[in-house]
């Protein structure tokens, strides 16, 4: 955490910060649930001006601008290119289902895991974003919707296991009852499989949903279009899975990029569904599998196509054949480009 970076702290941490400014503790919990509304402490009337103004020099406030904004006219989808302090962005999209809002938010600048269907990956990682960063992007998306957001997927720009320990901050920042208070069982974490941290995720036992991108069944195949493979393999990342499931008791969601000619016939399909049981079905592993099918975005730089409809129902079908739950995941804001990456490579361009 960047020293006095309001956005980032939570209540001990901010009435520490106030402590050292001559101002009593208790000041913090007037502050919390305000910053977590997106006010500025040069808004906060409810301090004494004199407060407020210690508190300007003293802190850092960095919440993100809207740079732009596109609305969906199919499904009222909304993505958000977020400016940072710093001249780097991000992207957000709010997502609007009959349970409530859903915010998709990124939890990097930029990536450097290098799958190579995704447009987040090009040109590599920036930098990590800061919890309050993370935060942040929550916060306005909030605020200038003028509706509550209700869920969470660390599903945006970057890898969020490879930026752990802000990441870690911002879960419990966002799940305090204080602040916006999202509960962890709303709250989804997708990883390309850093296998070294889903098992320190394993023992912080938090009850979020981890979705991990798998993409393919095999080595060779998964290799060719993520690297992360080549560190941990299918078998060393299922086990992980297993592991985790024992120790939390949380579903795991697979995530299923489907390309044209890559990775979506029958045969790969009946291979899918093969390892998964091996892996993570036994006498003592009773693990429900599910399988998110996402046909894949089609990015100029990539040249990529994304299966046809046929193609992905025959391919739902023979996960379904041989017990493994399959859906195909709903596009919200096709008009807009929603996927991530593609708006920030637009203005960086």
């Amino acid at each position: 955490m960047e020293p006095n970076d309001l956005l980032s702290m939570n209540p001990a941490e901010l009435a520490d910060f106030l402590a050292e400014l001559g101002e009593p503790r208790y000041r913090a919990k007037q502050m919390f649930p305000l910053l977590h509304r997106g006010v500025s402490p040069d808004e906060m009337t409810n301090l004494p001006k004199s407060l407020r103004e210690r508190i300007a020099s003293a802190g850092v406030w960095r919440f993100p601008a809207v740079r732009r904004k596109l609305v969906s006219a199919l499904d009222g989808t909304v993505k958000y290119l977020f400016a940072l302090w710093d001249g780097n962005c991000v992207e957000s999209v709010v997502m609007r289902y009959e349970h409530g809002n859903t915010v998709c938010i990124s939890s990097q600048v930029g990536c450097r895991m290098g799958c190579r269907f995704c447009a987040s990956t090009i040109g590599g990682r920036v930098r990590n974003l800061s919890a309050g960063e993370l935060l942040g992007q929550v916060v306005a998306a909030q605020k200038d919707m003028g509706e509550r957001i209700s869920n969470i997927v660390l599903m945006g720009i970057g890898e969020p296991l490879d930026n752990y320990e802000n990441v870690l901050k911002f879960l419990r920042l966002v799940n305090d009852p204080a602040g916006i208070n999202i509960g962890y069982r709303h709250i989804s974490l997708s990883t390309c499989g850093i296998v070294e941290n889903i098992d320190r995720l394993r023992e912080e036992n938090l009850p979020i949903t981890l979705s991990v991108s798998l993409h393919a069944a095999d080595d060779e195949t998964r290799s060719a279009i993520m690297p992360i493979n080549r560190r941990w393999g299918v078998e060393e990342l299922l086990s992980a899975c297993r592991a985790y499931f024992r120790a939390t008791g949380r579903r795991i969601s697979f995530e299923y990029t489907l390309i044209a000619g890559k990775n979506d016939s029958e045969a790969d399909a009946e291979k899918l569904a093969r390892v998964l049981n091996a892996h993570l079905r036994s006498a003592r592993d009773t693990m429900p599998i599910h399988v998110n099918l996402i046909p894949v975005n089609e990015v100029k730089e990539t040249g990529f196509r994304h299966s046809d409809r046929a193609a992905v129902k025959r391919f739902a079908a023979v996960l379904e054949r041989r017990g493994v739950r399959a859906t195909v995941r709903r596009t919200l804001g096709a008009d807009i480009n929603a996927s991530c990456g593609q708006l920030r490579r637009q203005e960086q361009e």
